[in-house]
């Protein structure tokens, strides 16, 4: 956090040193997609894909995912604004997502670990057509569909949902995301990932570089914490005790 720093003018974030790593929500998502297939069995022909919009250095994170055994990665590069907002994001992973064809489940992290809108997914969604469900820590196969199951303030519900289906995964106990073996590590780095651009997927290139006017950030800062200490005096315990509890008092009466 120290070396965390933000661009009053430009209204983003600095990277500065820092290494991109994946959001841990979406590793959350994949490793809840790689139970479920380890559940389904091989018989049921299930293929993980993930999916990014980033910059080229955004291919470690793919490669990080293929470790972990996905069987493919697309990149969709931004060579644009580097913080595009959730609606030009949910266009271009949309676009990319019919690009590579027809799907049954669609998972993302909660929320990004960096600007934390959680948007992406329900306007995901929509740009799809197919019905969301958010907050979501498992998922498993049932005889009329999917049984999904989401936090909520109270507690969770269970639903059965139909396929095509787009999900937010949530973190729980059982979805920490799984260390790659190094064996798979040093065989993601060969496996092939697939590249496009804003203009090989079909959609308004122009309108995603400049990162979409969804909204508008007004303010952005890092908080400051500003903390105080005093140590009271005196002989013994209960001299301190006093002191201190006179403090208290003073303070208190001040406020």
């Amino acid at each position: 956090m120290r070396d965390f720093r933000v661009n009053g003018e430009k209204m983003e974030a600095v990277q500065g040193s820092a290494n991109l790593v994946t959001n841990i929500f979406c590793e959350n998502a994949l490793e809840t997609a790689l139970q479920l297939r380890e559940k389904l069995g091989a018989k049921s022909g299930g293929k993980i894909t993930a999916l990014t919009f980033g910059p080229e250095t955004a291919e470690d994170t793919l490669r990080k995912a293929l470790a972990m055994k996905a069987d493919a990665a697309t990149l969709v590069v931004n060579d644009g604004h580097p913080h595009p907002d959730p609606l030009a994001v949910a266009q271009t992973l949309a676009a990319a997502i019919r690009k590579i064809g027809a799907f049954d489940l669609v998972m993302l992290g909660r929320e990004s670990g960096d600007w934390g809108v959680a948007q992406t997914g329900g306007l995901l969604a929509e740009e799809l057509g197919a019905p969301c469900v958010s907050f979501v820590d498992h998922i498993e196969a049932g005889d009329n569909g999917l049984i999904v199951k989401r936090q909520t303030d109270n507690g969770w519900e269970t639903l059965t949902a139909k396929t095509p289906l787009v999900v937010t995964i949530t973190n729980n106990e059982f979805n920490v995301p799984r260390i790659p073996k190094t064996r798979d590590i040093m065989m993601s780095a060969r496996q092939p990932i697939t590249k496009w651009t804003l203009e090989e997927i079909g959609v308004n290139a122009a309108e995603i570089r400049a990162g979409g006017n969804y909204y508008e950030v007004v303010d952005l800062a890092v908080p400051v914490k500003e903390v105080s200490c005093e140590f009271v005096s005196g002989d013994t315990l209960e001299q301190k005790v006093e002191k201190f509890a006179e403090r208290i008092i003073e303070i208190t009466r001040a406020l």
